[in-house]
């Protein structure tokens, strides 16, 4: 069942790639009342800002001050940045951030040191979302999530790193993500804030089956059916994990030595 009878419908090139492979696997192909697409320019930039600016204004108002600029974490090579746009006018109504550990250290890890479990891993983590408050806002929420496991998938991930604070932290746990640190509660973060966070990951493989078992009730959204207005960009080989544990353990280090002189 179509969500939004478009008149005109015409994927980006990038996706119809996908939607060709989706197709021959027999999945359904369903158009969404918006797109969810990756930041190419400085305007579309400015769009994921300004609803990243007025989410984070209206439940964390002093950290959203520092949030009204594009930050400098938006221009990095190993960072991508996605924008959920109505179809209507072209209004931003989502937005999120990606960054992996390809090259460098995790935001989170600026506060924490992760278990042996993530270590030389392949990690991804998405940090500033923010959503519209209108109808179709919850929509937008798990298209943003979609897109992100898309990303995953098309880069060989091995775990998402989440971080939520409550109630936000609800979410994660519905979408079967599980605490990093069990037993200890959430934790100050520098990259958002000081704002303590619950700190949460989720391995990418099995991701099908964990959801099949549970019978999710977002199962057929995300593999059951194909939706080529989520478009993340063409499918590339993706790169060598570059930093090993020494590495990041050094930076570490050298983090710790600055802040102490």
């Amino acid at each position: 069942m179509e969500l939004f009878p478009a008149a005109v419908f015409n994927p980006p090139k990038a996706s119809r790639s996908r939607t060709a492979r989706e197709a021959a696997a027999g999945r359904a192909i369903e158009r969404l009342p918006f797109t969810v697409r990756r930041v190419e320019t400085e305007a579309d930039l400015l769009k994921a800002v300004r609803i990243r600016h007025a989410a984070y204004a209206r439940h964390v108002p002093e950290f959203a001050r520092g949030l009204a600029q594009p930050e400098e974490a938006d221009y990095d090579a190993d960072t991508i940045v996605l924008l959920a746009e109505s179809k209507l006018d072209g209004t931003p109504i989502g937005s999120t951030r990606i960054r992996t550990n390809l090259y460098r250290p995790l935001g989170v890890e600026e506060s924490i040191v992760l278990p042996d479990w993530l270590q030389n891993k392949r990690l991804v983590e998405a940090t500033r979302l923010g959503i519209d408050e209108g109808r179709v806002g919850r929509m937008v929420k798990i298209a943003l999530v979609k897109a992100c496991f898309l990303y995953c998938e098309d880069n060989a991930i091995d775990y998402s790193v989440a971080t939520g604070r409550p109630p936000v932290d609800r979410q994660y746990e519905q979408l079967m993500f599980v605490d990093v640190f069990p037993d200890q509660g959430p934790v100050p973060l520098r990259h958002v804030g000081n704002i303590p966070h619950r700190v949460m990951a989720f391995e990418i493989a099995g991701f099908e089956q964990r959801w099949i078992e549970a019978r999710h009730p977002m199962l057929n959204f995300f593999f059951n059916t194909h939706h080529p207005d989520i478009d993340i960009g063409a499918v590339v080989p993706p790169p060598s994990l570059v930093l090993p544990r020494q590495t990041l353990l050094d930076m570490r280090e050298d983090r710790c030595e600055m802040a102490v002189a």
